[in-house]
């Protein structure tokens, strides 16, 4: 242990350029096939392959396997479904997607290029046996119904020890990039600025997770006691992709497995790889708690509608076969953060008179309860203004009208999104249509999960909106249910151009529902600067600061969002150092 300290201290040393003829002479000792450097790699690596090739994990595979035949059962299609799947099928535009990273775009292209999402439960779990028995009872349970013991999802037989109820500890491995520091540490603070979970560093926590640069992006589920792995390797160090593993690691299992799933999607099982088939499973009633919230399209937990797609066609299609190109979001959704908000009991802190009164289906912030947690296309205290930074409310006609939207820094991928935010308003007993008439070509993911744009139509505002990110969506046309409509446009690798049609119709069809028109915000401003008393960050109560360091940053640059992050005393949080360093150095005072 004394020989691998000393080691990395003199590669510290060395990269720092302190002692320079030092460094040059021990570079070698570093770099090379034979150098120290690549034998402790070679070691630290063989070690973390030994989590794929144990007793248990083959154990767990063989258990699958066993009921492949009968999950092919369960999803063995009706005539009458089989039907309707067709007609789906032929009002989906056919988009040509584009390969922008050589890794792998999706969780599940990056996994099947590093050969590891075959090893693992839906392409990027890792299973305890506990939980591969109770897949297995899920199984067995729609094949022939009992009337066994009640369970609920993310609720199994060890709940409430799943929980990581002190807050979730974890640490860097000595080889993780500075880049997957950052990203980690982005999607941590996803989750954690909307709910009432803290994210911790450290080594010595009873229960942690170790996040290092194995092959693949994988995650356990749940807190398991004791240390855990979570994997970011090479093409993983996105946000979203941290956020999606880490929202194994709090819990989730992905959303198409939800019992309720044939309501909202079929699977197209003659479009899967045979080895996949039994991949696809779903919970049941007995297993499944969703806490009464709708099946979110959106959710980040959602894989893209070609997974494991043996040519290229569709596995999944949603009833609604406008959110086909919604499904992979790049996104937490709203309804998976009140469903977390829920699950963690994080909702019983602002359950007493005087909490936040939200509008348009928020619920109070578990850290601040005078304020909200608001939908998609939402901001302010209460959810009932359009959401800090660039973009504008635009007023509609009978004719139509054109809002030209063009978003992102044009410079390669970026770690974090530029997002606009527009509201679309009409008169009482008007309703809106949008129609799109471009998009910026190359730019075209499933799951939309580097630019697009965004439009909510829906009745029920707390579900995602439609997401669109292709040339051929051009002539989509759109209808909302009442008199707003909320956009987002986004961007994070290259720049992306969006052009719109809007006008409003009547609404016919009896009343709908009057959106009051907010008289201050009609003037199109690129960027705002969000107001000081006006955001819905939560506020994090200060407490003494971590001791872990992570890798110095490169350059002392604030990220984006630390204009958001100035108000809520971030930099006196219970947030570490390391984070607070990777994030917003300048803000923190570490710029020298």
């Amino acid at each position: 242990m004394r020989l691998l300290f000393l080691v990395l201290l003199l590669a510290v040393v060395a990269s720092g350029g302190f002692f320079k003829d030092l460094g040059s002479k021990v570079k070698g000792v570093f770099s090379g096939e034979n150098s120290i450097g690549q034998k402790l790699k070679n070691a630290t690596i063989t070690g973390f392959h030994k989590v794929f090739n144990t007793t248990a994990v083959h154990k767990i595979r063989e258990k699958l396997r066993k009921v492949k035949d009968k999950v092919v059962k369960t999803l063995k299609l009706t005539p009458e479904m089989m039907k309707s799947l067709k007609e789906r099928l032929q009002k989906i535009r056919f988009i040509k997607t584009d390969k922008i990273k050589p890794t792998g775009d999706t969780i599940e292209e990056i996994n099947s290029n590093a050969k590891v999402a075959e090893e693992l439960f839906q392409g990027d779990i890792l299973l305890t046996d506990l939980q591969a028995e109770e897949i297995v009872e899920d199984v067995e349970e729609e094949v022939n119904p009992s009337n066994r013991t009640k369970r609920q999802a993310l609720k199994d037989k060890r709940y409430p020890n799943t929980l990581w109820s002190e807050g979730v500890n974890f640490y860097f491995a000595w080889n993780a990039s500075q880049q997957l520091r950052t990203a980690f540490l982005h999607g941590a603070l996803e989750w954690q600025e909307n709910t009432c979970i803290d994210f911790r560093e450290s080594r010595t926590a009873k229960d942690r997770i170790v996040v290092y640069p194995e092959d693949g992006c994988w995650s356990y589920v749940g807190r398991l006691g004791g240390e855990q792995a979570l994997s970011l390797g090479e093409g993983c160090e996105s946000v979203s992709t941290a956020a999606h593993e880490l929202g194994h690691a709090l819990g989730f299992f992905h959303t198409m497995s939800r019992h309720d799933r044939d309501s909202y999607i079929t699977v197209a099982t003659h479009n899967i790889k045979p080895s996949w088939l039994n991949q696809f499973t779903k919970q049941t009633t007995a297993t499944n708690e969703n806490y009464g919230m709708q099946y979110d399209y959106g959710s980040i937990m959602h894989y893209h509608g070609r997974s494991a797609s043996m040519n290229q066609k569709f596995t999944m299609v949603p009833f609604d076969v406008k959110y086909q190109e919604t499904l992979g979001s790049p996104f937490i959704s709203f309804i998976e953060l009140s469903m977390l908000n829920e699950h963690y009991g994080c909702k019983k802190r602002c359950a007493r008179t005087g909490a936040a009164v939200c509008k348009n289906g928020g619920f109070p912030h578990p850290r601040d309860c005078y304020k909200c947690i608001c939908p998609s296309g939402y901001g302010g205290p209460l959810c009932d203004r359009r959401p800090d930074g660039c973009g504008s409310t635009l007023q509609a006609k009978s004719e139509w009208q054109t809002l030209t939207d063009t978003v992102g820094l044009g410079r390669g991928e970026e770690l974090e999104f530029e997002k606009c935010n527009y509201w679309i308003e009409s008169p009482p007993n008007t309703k809106i249509e949008v129609k799109i008439d471009s998009f910026t070509r190359g730019l075209a993911t499933d799951g939309c999960i580097y630019a697009g744009v965004e439009i909510n139509t829906q009745k029920d505002q707390q579900l995602t909106g439609y997401r669109f990110c292709a040339p051929e969506d051009a002539g989509q046309k759109l209808t909302s249910y009442s008199n707003r409509v909320p956009i987002m446009t986004y961007n994070r690798a290259f720049k992306s151009t969006v052009v719109l049609q809007y006008r409003y119709i009547a609404a016919g069809g009896g009343q709908r529902p009057v959106i009051p028109v907010d008289p201050s915000d009609h003037k199109p401003i690129r960027p705002v600067i969000p107001n000081e008393g006006d955001g819905q960050r939560p506020v994090f109560p200060p407490s003494p600061r971590m001791t872990t360091k992570a890798a110095p940053t490169e350059n002392c640059v604030d990220r984006v969002s630390c204009k958001d992050l100035a108000r809520t005393r971030f930099c006196s949080s219970s947030i570490s150092d390391s984070t607070k360093k990777a994030i917003c150095p300048r803000l923190c005072g570490f710029c020298k």
